[in-house]
């Protein structure tokens, strides 16, 4: 699951190495993302001396992140020696909390999943309950794994502080703001923790897939909660505070007077939101414990789940036509529990969209399924680890430390 280089990213990549010359974890970057697979196309792309490359090409296999391969077909004089990226050199740990279940997947270098497991959770559990048997499960996925964590990856709905490693403004998680969360996985490994928005998340497993081509997207996360991960110019932007794309909290006219899970009255989610919809569900007689069970009538064909899910999108849509006309996104995908209802959800979100959006704004506009389905939120969590431990200045200080 090699990334694919956006071309945003790659005109940074261009500028920086035409600022500075690369170091082993450029170089390194430059192998992974695909854009180099010799030492002479190293060279060709940073201007380094076949000494310098070499000496940086050694200090990477000597830690097991390249390995040599067979040597290519010759082009002419000396047969060039493949690069290969070593995906085994290591794993990261996913964990995607979400309300009402958790996942945990161990993942090779390349994003690849090696074990897993999912549970499902009662809602409004507080992280002393629910971390520590977190930390059993990811015990049993790491047992006979052999490669070292480099790093751990944890999303949670709402803000979360990417320093502290904390969530800082969880509207559904009551319990869990302000408390570190690193020391519950202490016994387990010792790797750096990194900690995201579950929508963000998302939006980062669409950079590891499909949406790797497009550089501005709109990642919906249309679950039990609503949430929005945005893609510009190639990266994802989290906000001044990491607040960023909180949409099902966006109040509505048509919401008005409507209690919201939040406290707060007037949220989209009260019209959108999973939790909304299999609350009206259970009116209207349907006997639903959970979204995904709404979304499994509607799949077999039940005309009340298919109506609340393209009324759920009709509403979303009116919100996410004014992300659209500001931002202009190439495609909008859509990730979470609806995502597997996703053309009567869509319907609904179309209509709105394209009624309420600028005509240039929709113009090439597309919708698509999340490309990693019911993963993606382990995909997410494993890309928002890899992003830290791969990224050159990390590999750099893995490489002095090592040598030191």
């Amino acid at each position: 699951m090699t990334q694919t280089p956006t071309r945003a990213a790659a005109q940074r990549t261009e500028a920086r190495e035409s600022a500075a010359p690369a170091t082993a974890g450029e170089l390194l970057d430059l192998v992974r993302s695909g854009r180099a697979s010799t030492r002479s196309q190293l060279r060709t792309l940073t201007g380094l001396s076949r000494t310098a490359i070499t000496t940086r090409v050694s200090s990477l296999t000597s830690a097991g992140l390249l390995l040599l391969g067979e040597e290519l077909a010759s082009t002419g004089g000396r047969p060039p020696g493949a690069l290969i990226f070593n995906q085994h050199a290591g794993v990261v740990v996913a964990i995607a909390i979400g309300r009402s279940r958790s996942q945990l997947a161990v993942m090779d270098l390349d994003g690849e999943e090696l074990s897993s497991d999912s549970q499902d959770h009662e809602v409004g559990v507080g992280p002393d309950e629910l971390m520590p048997q977190i930390a059993g499960r990811l015990a049993s996925l790491l047992d006979g794994v052999e490669p070292p964590v480099l790093g751990v990856g944890l999303s949670l709905p709402g803000t979360l502080d990417s320093q502290r490693g904390i969530s800082i403004g969880s509207p559904v998680m009551s319990g869990w703001d302000g408390v570190a969360l690193a020391p519950y996985l202490g016994e387990v490994t010792h790797a750096p923790l990194f900690v995201g928005n579950d929508a963000d998340v998302l939006a980062r497993s669409e950079l590891l897939g499909r949406s790797a081509a497009l550089d501005d997207v709109l990642v919906l996360k249309a679950s039990t909660g609503l949430g929005l991960g945005i893609i510009a110019d190639g990266r994802v932007l989290s906000g001044h505070l990491g607040a960023a794309g909180e949409i099902g909290h966006t109040k509505v006219d048509s919401a008005a007077g409507l209690q919201c899970r939040c406290g707060a009255t007037g949220c989209l989610e009260t019209l959108a939101g999973g939790w909304a919809l299999v609350a009206r569900a259970r009116e209207s007689g349907h006997e639903v414990g959970h979204l995904r069970d709404l979304v499994a009538l509607a799949l077999q064909g039940d005309p009340t789940a298919r109506g609340l899910l393209r009324d759920s999108g009709r509403e979303l849509g009116e919100v996410l036509a004014i992300a659209i006309n500001l931002l202009n996104p190439a495609a909008v995908v859509i990730g979470g529990d609806m995502a597997s209802a996703f053309d009567f959800h869509v319907a609904g979100i179309r209509e709105s969209v394209y009624a309420l959006a600028a005509p240039l704004a929709t113009r090439d506009l597309q919708f698509l399924p999340a490309t990693h389905g019911d993963r993606a939120g382990l995909v997410g969590c494993a890309a928002l680890a890899l992003d830290h431990v791969l990224a050159p200045v990390a590999v750099d200080a893995r490489l002095a430390a090592a040598a030191s």
